[in-house]
């Protein structure tokens, strides 16, 4: 944990990101802004419409931009990022800073891009009535804790990671 210009901010690296307790625990240690570097996009998985960008897209990427950024909006990035991330932002109520670049905040807004960066206004008074706020005011950990501290004992196989 560190702060900069007032702000508590956390990091998070690529795959810590998934993990849902990771990025409580961290909002539980104060964090109102989560950094998440990544570089897992377009890349195999076995999670359904994962997969590297179809090859003829780069080829024709001039006569046909549409397809290629349809492809980059789609399951193998976009789509899946912004259903999960968010998610973590919404869930918690930070600010969640992702580092291709995509910012979202915990009311979903989206940022402004130019010049290969992007740009948010964040706002204490969004975080304080953001949802994942006051769920975290609402837990009950004396009625789970000792559940959410035990060791796994799923079928947890390597293809899930």
């Amino acid at each position: 944990m560190c702060e900069t210009h007032g702000w508590r901010a956390g990091i998070l690296i690529c795959y810590d990101n998934n993990v849902v307790e990771n990025v409580r625990a961290t909002a539980l240690l104060g964090a109102d802004v989560l950094f998440a570097p990544h570089v897992t996009v377009c890349t195999p998985s076995p999670r359904p419409g994962a997969g590297f960008v179809e090859p003829s897209l780069w080829a024709t990427r001039e006569r046909d931009p549409t397809s290629l950024r349809a492809e980059f909006g789609g399951l193998k990035r976009r789509a899946w990022l912004t259903k999960w991330l968010l998610a973590r932002a919404y869930d918690n109520g930070v600010y969640v800073v992702f580092s291709n670049p995509i910012i979202w905040g915990c009311g979903g807004g989206v940022p402004r891009v130019g010049g290969g960066v992007a740009t948010a206004v964040c706002m204490r008074e969004k975080l304080e009535k953001a949802g994942g706020y006051r769920y975290r005011a609402a837990r009950g950990p004396e009625l789970y804790g000792e559940i959410i501290g035990r060791a796994n004992e799923g079928k947890e196989t390597a293809e899930m990671r």
